[in-house]
């Protein structure tokens, strides 16, 4: 059974095909299009250069949900490796503690290689230091090199260094 559109539907879908950016969309919208004009799922799909049966799928799913049917859903993506308790005993664990203080001696910082190894030691989960850097954005942890201070530094010195850095500067 053929269905015909109204005139609202057909300039819709045409609105929609000059003005979307994706060209997936841009392919659906133009499958709907001509089928809108009679033509036929296999000749639709020799058209787009698509399969006719993703020809069907496309015009059955605009049927049952209209334009916003058409719109790909967000992929949920894989599930992360701990637990949503784990990565807040790292959140709280990093947040609060020295590396020093939950067993690597003489380190004082965190770094995301530092917290991989922990959580291996942990949860017996490896994770890469790029896995890792992307759990601190995803914790909303920042991630900055410690500055070091000398303990022995002579702070007369340091401000006449500077003073006679900026005149070198000004020379130039």
């Amino acid at each position: 059974m053929k269905k015909s559109y109204t005139n609202e539907e057909v300039s819709a879908i045409h609105k929609l095909l000059r003005t979307v950016k994706s060209s997936v969309m841009q392919r659906k919208y133009l499958v709907i299009r001509l089928h809108m004009k009679g033509l036929t799922n296999k000749n639709i799909a020799s058209i787009v250069d698509i399969n006719h049966h993703t020809v069907s799928v496309y015009i059955n799913t605009y049927r049952k949900s209209g334009i916003d049917g058409l719109v790909p859903k967000k992929s949920p993506g894989r599930p992360n490796f701990l637990s949503k308790e784990q990565e807040q005993q790292l959140y709280e664990t990093i947040s609060n503690k020295t590396p020093e203080s939950v067993g690597f001696d003489g380190i004082m910082n965190w770094t995301a290689k530092l917290a991989c190894i922990w959580v291996k030691n942990e949860y017996s989960v490896q994770y890469t230091v790029n896995g890792m850097l992307d759990m601190f954005h995803r914790l909303k942890l920042s991630y900055t090199r410690p500055t070091y201070v000398l303990a022995k530094a002579d702070t007369e010195k340091q401000e006449q260094f500077i003073a006679d850095f900026e005149l070198v500067k000004k020379i130039d």
